[in-house]
């Protein structure tokens, strides 16, 4: 028992991993039904619905009334930044040089989170932990980037306006996390979402209105398999997910919490050969297990 209260925020991380496996399972066949950007907005006012009655039923708060003004600024900060605009050039980046490899970019979220980290709040990790970390990013390259075989490696030209967008979208999630740490205090996890989430569909709405997509999204709301995807992976995701994430920070240092929430890629596998009947290569199952070393390092 004193184990798992001694390493509350890995535990936490580990979950988050799980969680964003679902949500990303969900919110890719979801864009395909009804487009990115309308799963964007409604997996956050879901989430929010979600989160409202949990709160409620656990505070006796349906709404974050009781934050202080720094939460406020702060938390709406790391909403724009992690919700609007890293999800904004992560799902670019995902058309043009396509989800395998903007995962592959998007594990340099830990090395970025820890170096926000260090900035932002003074947060230093050890030798032992940077190993950890390390491992983990080594692990989470070959089950990632061995996907499609060793030809295709080797012929495979990115595009750099890809890239660049997928390392965008990798900034955005690491400083919002960082500030989501440093805007959350001793505040409740689940309450501080609820402004975030707040932030994120403030952002989208201002983006959808100047675009002048809201009829697409009207569209999206009647269909009924889009939108049980986007409410499955909002669960797991804006509600579970990104709490969860939250307690994680609130209870270990930044960098460590961003690098076990890292291996989606990872527990992507599972799902990928019992639903989708994808081969999987020995160097994706040596991946997963250097992973797997990698994040049992932080719990010793």
């Amino acid at each position: 028992m004193n184990f798992i209260q001694n390493h509350t925020g890995e535990f936490a991380a580990l979950l988050t991993a799980v969680f964003w496996t679902f949500t990303s399972l969900s919110f890719e066949s979801a864009s395909h039904k009804i487009g990115s950007l309308s799963v964007n907005i409604l997996r956050l006012i879901i989430g929010f619905t979600f989160l409202s009655v949990f709160n409620f039923l656990h505070r006796g708060l349906a709404f974050p009334v009781d934050a202080s003004s720094e939460n406020w600024l702060w938390l709406t900060i790391s909403g724009l930044i992690g919700f609007v605009f890293g999800d904004l050039f992560l799902f670019k980046s995902y058309t043009i040089i396509g989800s395998r490899f903007s995962m592959l970019i998007m594990t340099l979220v830990p090395p970025i989170t820890a170096f926000f980290s260090f900035l932002i709040i003074g947060e230093r990790l050890t030798l032992f932990n940077y190993f950890g970390m390390a491992l983990t990013f080594l692990g989470i390259t070959m089950a990632v980037f061995s996907r499609d075989g060793e030809s295709e490696k080797l012929s495979l030209k990115l595009s750099p306006r890809g890239i660049l967008y997928a390392i965008g979208g990798a900034i955005g999630q690491a400083l919002g996390l960082v500030l989501s740490k440093f805007g959350l205090k001793d505040y409740d996890p689940f309450a501080a979402t609820q402004i975030r989430i707040i932030a994120g569909i403030a952002g989208f709405a201002l983006l959808i209105t100047i675009l002048r997509r809201w009829s697409n999204v009207e569209k999206a709301v009647s269909n009924r398999g889009g939108m049980m995807l986007t409410t499955l992976g909002s669960f797991f995701g804006p509600f579970l997910g990104v709490s969860f994430s939250l307690i994680s920070v609130k209870y270990t240092e930044a960098g460590i919490a961003s690098t076990i929430m890292a291996l989606v890629p990872v527990f992507i596998l599972l799902p990928a050969i019992v639903i989708y009947r994808q081969k999987v290569t020995w160097a994706e199952i040596l991946g997963a297990v250097l992973s797997v070393g990698g994040v049992a390092l932080f719990f010793i």
